[in-house]
């Protein structure tokens, strides 16, 4: 039996940044795990469109499990959705374009993947962004952290950022920040540049930003804009080794929860 395609779902960007970097990142996985097919779909702006990768590989029958009774494929697909929190996309537009090609494409079984946060890997990938950008183990003790992620007003996203912040209190920073791209949160996280002003007011001697977003684009640029007062500015996560690493666990994960099922009626 073919192991069931991975389909990678960003959300695309008017920025050609944005889709070089999923890219890149989806071409780690592979390398990660040679054999495996592994395909990216995007919600907007950038080729293919997650329908249009589906209705493809509906047709190629990736991902057989078996045959129809008229000898076609039956091709099956886990879709990762690369966001790292469940918010509006994970839980509304994804969901909804995987309904409507179960519709269209009954011969194709999709399987929605989890969101790929909170995961330790997520964090390591962080850890290592910021050591490119400078930040040694010593220094976090006279470094004040603003933890910028884009931005959402779902509260579970929300919960998710500040339990991320208060983990990394803990592994030696003088304080860390939460702070969104986007305009001031319900739970009232800052802008980037709100942040870093703060921490300079409480006599923090240096500020560093690390950017907890995936690929480069509007918001990303606009933390980097609030960034303009810190010491340190990491970079995205892009395909960092840890990312590539957390997509296969995800992907795993979807699996084994598929076959959990067929194992216990045997």
């Amino acid at each position: 039996m073919t192991a069931p395609v991975l389909l990678v779902i960003a959300h695309g960007s008017r920025d050609p940044r944005h889709a070089a970097t999923v890219h890149a990142l989806t071409a780690r996985v592979r390398s990660l795990r040679p054999g495996l097919r592994v395909e990216t779909g995007f919600l907007d702006f950038n080729a293919p469109s997650v329908p249009r990768i589906l209705e493809r590989l509906a047709a190629q029958g990736a991902g057989t499990t078996r045959g129809t009774e008229a000898g076609q494929a039956t091709g099956e697909v886990i879709a990762l959705p690369l966001l790292l929190t469940r918010a509006f996309h994970a839980k509304s537009d994804i969901p909804t374009v995987l309904r409507d090609a179960r519709t269209r494409l009954p011969r194709l079984r999709v399987r929605q993947a989890e969101v790929l946060g909170p995961s330790p890997l997520l964090n390591s990938a962080l850890e290592r962004r910021l050591r490119e950008a400078g930040i040694r183990s010593g220094d976090r003790s006279s470094t004040g952290l603003v933890l910028a992620s884009a931005g959402s007003t779902d509260p579970e996203a929300i919960a998710v950022i500040a339990e991320i912040a208060r983990e990394l209190r803990h592994t030696g920073w003088c304080s860390v920040r939460p702070a969104f791209a986007s305009a001031t949160s319900p739970a009232g996280f800052p802008r980037t540049e709100d942040a870093v002003r703060a921490l300079r007011a409480e006599g923090v001697r240096r500020v560093a930003v690390a950017p907890y977003v995936i690929a480069p684009g509007r918001l990303p640029d606009r933390i980097a804009e609030g960034a303009a007062g810190a010491d340190v500015l990491a970079d995205v996560l892009g395909p960092a080794p840890e990312l590539a690493r957390l997509l296969l666990t995800r992907y795993d994960e979807a699996r084994s929860a598929a076959a959990r099922p067929a194992a216990l009626t045997a």
